[in-house]
């Protein structure tokens, strides 16, 4: 059980800090300046003939 505890505190710490800053890294590489071209070109994928 001691494990456990352990593992559950580290996550309720740590894990969420973690979590949170990824979060907002994936928001801030998503709303970048030049993410816009990239966006529209992905989005244009299915659209492309072979």
């Amino acid at each position: 059980m001691e494990t456990y505890t352990a593992l559950r505190h580290f996550a309720d710490s740590w894990g969420l800090l973690a979590m949170t800053i990824f979060f907002v890294g994936v928001v801030l590489f998503t709303f970048r300046p030049g993410a816009r071209k990239a966006a529209e070109s992905a989005a244009e994928i299915p659209l492309k003939e072979d």
